[in-house]
């Protein structure tokens, strides 16, 4: 199982070195990006400001005074970052305690390959859900990117990496320097929740990032070798954003 070009960064929170070889190969062999790995509390949290994790594994039992308990405390309250517990003590006590932070995942070890992969996926799909509940919750914007759910997995796309947004009927297609995504949504609501000041609306059916424009014409412009159509309506918008000569 390969996720690609997925671009997920996964922090690893475990204090057995043999348990963390491990789950480190497993998840790059499964084409995630991964941290170092932190054995503590204060590794984990200097890990999680470094690095910038999108989710972390966490075990509840670490080095030093703190738990993972006490780790995943922090990051409900700091970090706002979902996180999946991993011990491999699944008894009553340890279930109470763990309940007390609300993880939206636990994984008992030992554990295999497709366990991990389920579980990362699932907690991503709970934890990124819009407050508003949607028919499909195939995105979820941050104030710099947004996660774009393509088939089984999440890409995590830079609004600065866009070149122009489409809209086809009830989907809308992403253009990307890497390549194109098509999420089921509508032009309106992906435009209200990105950055307003790098896009802009110049057609009925397309939204541009005006920093990857390379040349605008009368009744349309070009991105990196695409061309997008414009319409009068908006166009004079699009020449106000810029100091035409």
């Amino acid at each position: 199982m390969d996720t690609g070009s997925n671009n997920i960064k996964i922090g690893i929170v475990e204090d057995d070195l043999l348990m963390s070889q491990l789950i480190s190969n497993t998840l790059i062999n499964l084409g995630y990006n991964i941290t170092s790995v932190a054995s503590n509390y204060d590794d984990a949290i200097k890990m999680i400001e470094n690095e910038k994790p999108d989710i972390l594994l966490l075990d509840i039992y670490l080095e030093g005074d703190k738990s993972g308990i006490d780790v995943a405390e922090t990051l409900n309250k700091k970090y706002n970052l979902p996180f999946i517990f991993l011990t491999a003590n699944a008894g009553k006590e340890t279930l109470e305690q763990a309940k007390k932070v609300n993880p939206p995942a636990f994984l008992v070890k030992p554990f295999n390959n497709n366990d991990l992969y389920a579980s990362i996926e699932i907690c991503l799909n709970n934890f990124l859900k819009p407050p508003v509940s949607r028919a499909d919750n195939s995105e979820y914007f941050n104030k710099d990117f947004v996660f774009i759910k393509d088939g089984y997995y999440f890409y995590k796309i830079k609004f600065n990496d866009i070149y122009f947004i489409e809209s086809d009927h009830v989907y809308i297609n992403i253009f990307t320097n890497a390549k194109k995504m098509t999420v089921r949504s509508s032009l309106g609501h992906f435009l209200d929740n990105i950055n307003k000041e790098a896009f802009v609306k110049v057609h009925r059916s397309y939204a541009v990032n005006l920093n990857h424009i390379d040349s605008i014409s009368t009744d349309h412009l070009m991105i990196k070798g695409h061309k997008v159509p414009t319409s009068k309506k908006y166009r004079e918008e699009v020449l106000a954003r810029f100091q035409v000569i």
